[in-house]
């Protein structure tokens, strides 16, 4: 029973995480390679209920297959992260409008947009930045040595057009 029962397990786990990277890649619109790892995802799911429901009697393989499912939602998002597809925009706003932070980020490769922003206090530069999801940390990394104080907000954009890095993002 213990073999049964670590192979729901992992079945279990291993299900989850291609639902999980399934759904994430559905909504970053890579269609084609989601559906692919549907494919995947439900022969395993239907080998892995096949399992539970023939030992439905014994409550154990119900709760193994629960927190496989709980660890595969773990698992995928980790890879999800590893792999951070897509894009990422910073807004960043400082309080020092003679700041160099513009330059040093565009130095290190990155594209910005600069405006004066009015805030309660006065005036603060404000900054715009798209980078690549997996570049994210190391651009928080050297915004933060160069303005400590800076304040982020990132979002994720949903599309990208025209500008500098059209042609790079489109591949």
């Amino acid at each position: 029973m213990i073999e049964i029962l670590i192979s729901i397990f992992v079945i279990q786990i291993v299900y989850v995480t291609f639902f999980t990277l399934r759904m994430i890649l559905t909504l970053k619109n890579q269609r084609y390679y989601a559906a692919g790892i549907s494919c995947i995802e439900i022969t395993i799911y239907v080998l892995g209920l096949n399992m539970v429901l023939q030992y439905l009697d014994q409550p154990i393989s119900l709760i193994v297959y629960a927190v496989g499912y709980g660890l595969g939602v773990l698992v995928g998002t980790w890879i999800e992260e590893k792999i951070a597809l897509g894009y990422v925009t910073l807004r960043i706003i400082v309080n020092d409008p003679e700041t160099q932070l513009a330059n040093k980020l565009r130095d290190s490769g990155y594209g910005v947009t600069t405006w004066i922003g009015h805030g309660r206090d006065g005036d603060r530069m404000m900054y715009e930045v798209l980078a690549k999801r997996k570049n994210q940390k190391k651009l928080y990394k050297s915004i933060l040595e160069i303005e400590p104080k800076a304040f982020i907000v990132t979002y994720e954009p949903t599309q990208l057009y025209g500008g500098f890095w059209t042609k790079s993002t489109r591949r």
